[in-house]
Parts: C-alpha cells; structure tokens; sequence
C-alpha cells in the first residue's frame, strides 16, 4: 500500500494497456507537497496517459495511485475539487469572452455560488494577468493568452495541487515567459505543481523536481540538484604541459583523454576528488596551468543518456 503523508502524488507499480500496447509500465511517481515537479519525456513517452490516470479520466491496468493522501479513482469526488488541470489543451466558446467564459465554467460547478461568481472570475483574470483582455472574445486571443485562460479556468477554486500538461507546447517565447512565471507564482502561493514538458529549458528554470519518462517507463526521479549531481563530472585542465598533467591526474585515480594541450580526467562510478587538491597537486609537479574547471554534462546530455532521446528547444 502506499503511505502517501509527504506526497501529493504517489502511485505504486501503475500500469496502463492499451491492447498490447503498454503506454505506462509499472512506475512508482512521488511528487512531495510543495514542490513543482517536471514529468519530462519526449512525446508519446507515456506522460500524458499518467496524467489522465491520475486524473481519473482514465483507468489503470494495474497498480494504485494517492493524490493529496486519499485513493483514486475511490475518492475523486472528494479529492478532484481539491486539484486544478489542464489537460491537451484549453478549450472555449470563441464568440464569448475570456470572463463570459470563466462564468460559464465556474456556473458548471454545483459547489460554486453564483453570488460570489464574479468576484471569483475577476480574480482569476488577475492572477494569469488576462485583466485587460477579460472582455476581448476568446477567438482573438492568442495561444499563450488560451493558455493562461486554461489555468484560469483552473483557479477559479483555491487548489491545493495544480496538473498542466506541456503548459508551454506552441507557445512563442513571450508566452513561454509568461507561463513561466504564472507557475512559480502558484508554487510561491503555495500550491504544489506537477508540469509535463519536453522543453529541457522551462524545467531548468522553474521546477524543483524531476521525474524522467521514457517508452512508458519512469526511469528516474527526485530533485533537480539530484538529477545534476548523477551526471559524471569531469576536470578540464589546460597546459603547455599535457603529459605531466596526465601523470598527475592519473596519479590521483582519474582516467584522461589528452587533445592537443587540454587534459580532461574523470572517474567511473565514484566522486572526484577535490577540485583544490587536483590544482595543487599539479602545481606541486610543476605543471604549467593556463586553465582548470570542473565540468558536468548538460542536463540535456544526462535526459539523451536515459532515454536515447533529445529535447526540443523552443523557438
């Protein structure tokens, strides 16, 4: 059973088939309160069907999901009130405006009170900044103004957890920013945020949390310094001296690749040594040092590494 008292998301061995196709395949997600968690994967990696799983707009082959400590699908009616999304996309009336159509969707809830309607649409206009397009029709908005109507629809309630899936996909790179900061806005509020993406350079900037999709498979999860850190590290060392900078770093447990007069030595599977005792110890050899860093693959070296695949990069 999962014990789910410090995630807002946790499933355990979910699984999703579709024939024989397996889209989600035994992964065990752990999204802790607080945190804005970047779901990564390319496309057709299995992020989106997860997040309907989760949502409980579809069902599971196998496996159990929690989401804000209670079981779904059992506890949806309780639980979704309780969890703003968005989803493949908003939808509108495109002759209505951006506040005619929050009304309509705020008037679609039972729980909402229509005295109180207004107030709630005037301040979600303002929280996604669409005040001053808030009686503009929607067909003149533009992709990334629909979008942040979408996470308006999904604010017309407090959330205790916000679900956007690839909340940024098409968006030029004004309203890439702009979705970028709506969504450390809600993390500042206090909501905890589970965004997938396949921009590398959105989760870089705002999440706090990855997790790692591929071919349906999670194959890795937990902070963002922690996803950094198991990337192999290297040391740069640039000489006129090459071979005894080689001889030094070999000395200190490193393997080296030599081009022309830059050295770089590395180690498999374990820390590297003190970046300060490297440097002194060729210092002590007498080695020449015209330049030294240390240097970690990109994130996007480490996600090709998991999955085989590349990033897009926005345009």
């Amino acid at each position: 059973m999962i014990d789910p008292r410090d995630l807002a998301v946790a499933t355990a061995g979910l699984t999703k088939r579709f024939g024989e196709q397996v889209a989600v395949d035994g992964i065990d997600l752990a999204v802790p309160y607080g945190a804005v968690y970047g779901f990564l994967g390319p496309n057709g990696s299995g992020k989106t069907t997860t997040i309907r799983l989760l949502l409980g707009l579809a069902g599971a082959t196998a496996g159990e999901i929690a989401v804000l400590g209670e079981p779904m699908p059992d506890r949806g009616r309780e639980v979704l009130p309780r969890v703003g999304a968005l989803v493949e996309g908003p939808a509108f009336y495109p002759y209505l405006s951006g506040a005619a159509n929050l009304a309509r969707f705020d008037a679609a809830n039972p729980a909402s009170d229509p005295a109180t309607r207004r107030t709630r649409v005037v301040e979600s206009l303002d929280r996604v900044g669409l005040t001053a397009a808030a009686r503009k029709k929607t067909k003149a908005y533009s992709l990334g103004m629909k979008q942040r109507l979408g996470i308006a629809v999904a604010l017309l309630r407090p959330r205790e957890l916000l679900v956007l899936d690839e909340p940024t996909n098409g968006l030029d790179p004004q309203g890439t920013r702009e979705i970028r900061a709506l969504v450390r806005s809600l993390a500042a509020h206090g909501s905890t945020v589970l965004m997938s993406s396949h921009l590398l350079a959105e989760v870089e900037q705002i999440c706090t949390h990855v997790g790692v999709m591929s071919r349906g498979r999670l194959v890795e999860q937990g902070t963002l310094e922690e996803f950094r850190g198991r990337a192999e590290a290297q040391f740069v060392v640039r000489s006129p001296d090459p071979a005894e900078a080689v001889r030094v770093l070999v000395g200190l447990g490193l393997a080296t690749e030599t081009t022309g007069d830059v050295v770089a030595g590395s180690v498999d599977g374990r820390p590297l040594p003190p970046a300060e005792d490297v440097v002194a110890a060729l210092v002590a050899a007498g080695v020449r040092v015209r330049g030294f860093a240390v240097e970690r693959p990109s994130l996007e070296d480490r996600f090709v590494a998991l999955t085989g695949e590349g990033f897009e990069v926005p345009r």
